[in-house]
């Protein structure tokens, strides 16, 4: 491992990753994975694995809160929340943007076209990933048949992605002891914390997220009015504490709510919002910005479309993102604790086994979209597309944002 980066170092990464997250939580994990272990080196390959599989475990955007723990690990309280920011900042803006445009002008078409561009290299940098980690991860037979069991739960079952996650957890949990084989991670000497202290900080944590969700909501309530900002500041704090099993889990409730129970949209409002999430930087679940927004657009009151959509799009942004910052933060001292019990080890171990298994499925989905077209002809081109870039990142090496930039 190279000698850890200067804050302003990782600030440039932090900010760079911003722009260049496409893909999902698996294209983001897999930019992560190649960036921060393989090529800088910030970040051993067992310490990431780690956090991954703390992650997984957690509500929220899983690569979000994954950036959140790697810039705690190198820069404390501060690099968390420069990393979790700077994930999640390009990317909200980007869409904002796009909101406008959508909301103002009605056509983004062009914006579709241009980043329809990035999803062959998405689906190459995916499968990049799951090659990379499968080669780490899968150190025996039992692991290698945890990845292929998480597969076909989740590919052809259609078992929730937590179920997939708590049944291998809980095989290696029972079988750490008896198979060494199962402990892909090793254990980290750390100092023991008494639970006086680990209730202390969790309590101080706690009433510090309460007062930064409170006060600017009172504040933005006093100034502009309670609707819709704090019905929507409830509603997508409720859904990040629930969002287990990433974006798509959620997303058919959160649009279910959204369109008929609130009228904060219509049904093709949010397939483009979903489409356009898809198609730029940073976490899925951004989509909720653009539900923010168009709460703000279709109801202003006495502040007026533009300022409401996008006092709209920030609550939403805020109470979306702040548990998740707080969930990596709370527990991030913790996570290496957890390599000192050998069935915690042996589940950890059978997480990642199973998580190889998960991103495969990514790589399936993504291809799939991006193969055929709507016709359901093949796109010769798009796998031209594919090959070249796989290629690319498995031979030559390539750093990553001219892949992307090249798509």
């Amino acid at each position: 491992m190279t000698p850890s980066p200067t804050f302003s170092d990782a600030l440039r990464f932090w900010l760079k990753l911003g722009f260049i997250s496409f893909g999902g939580p698996a294209g983001q994990i897999a930019i992560m994975q190649h960036e921060l272990v393989d090529q800088r080196r910030w970040i051993e390959q067992d310490a990431f694995l780690r956090a991954l599989n703390f992650c997984m475990l957690l509500p929220g955007p899983e690569a979000t809160q994954l950036a959140t723990y790697i810039g705690w690990k190198l820069h404390g309280m501060k690099g968390g929340l420069a990393a979790g920011v700077l994930f999640v900042l390009p990317g909200a803006l980007i869409l904002y943007a796009l909101a406008w445009i959508a909301a103002a002008r009605g056509d983004t078409t062009l914006v579709g076209a241009v980043f329809a561009g990035l999803k062959p290299v998405v689906v190459a940098l995916v499968f990049h990933a799951v090659w990379r980690i499968a080669r780490r991860a899968l150190r025996s037979g039992i692991a290698v048949a945890l990845a292929v069991g998480a597969f076909a739960a989740v590919e052809l079952a259609h078992a929730p992605f937590p179920v997939v996650v708590l049944v291998a957890g809980a095989i290696g949990w029972l079988i750490a002891g008896r198979s060494p084989d199962m402990e892909n991670t090793h254990a980290v000497p750390v100092d023991p914390e008494p639970a006086s202290s680990f209730s202390a900080r969790v309590l101080r944590m706690a009433a510090l997220y309460v007062a930064l969700l409170v006060i600017p909501l009172g504040i933005v309530a006093a100034v502009a009015g309670p609707d819709p900002y704090l019905s929507l500041a409830r509603f997508f704090t409720q859904t990040a504490f629930v969002t287990f099993g990433g974006a798509y889990a959620v997303l058919p409730y959160v649009a279910e709510v959204a369109v008929n129970h609130f009228h904060w949209l219509s049904p093709d409002q949010m397939i483009n919002g979903l489409a356009l999430a898809e198609t730029t930087p940073g976490p899925l679940i951004l989509v909720l910005q653009y539900v923010g927004f168009f709460a703000g657009w279709n109801a202003p009151g006495a502040l007026g479309p533009f300022m409401a959509a996008t006092l709209g799009a920030a609550v939403t942004t805020y109470a979306t993102f702040l548990p998740s910052l707080f969930l990596i933060l709370i527990g991030a001292p913790y996570v290496e604790r957890i390599t000192q019990v050998k069935s915690a080890r042996g589940a950890l171990a059978a997480i990642t086994s199973a998580v190889v298994g998960v991103m495969a499925t990514l790589t399936v989905f993504f291809a799939k979209q991006v193969v055929f077209t709507s016709d359901g002809d093949i796109d010769v081109v798009a796998i031209i597309a594919i090959v070249v870039a796989l290629a690319v990142l498995l031979r030559f090496k390539l750093s990553l944002h001219w892949v992307v930039l090249a798509g």
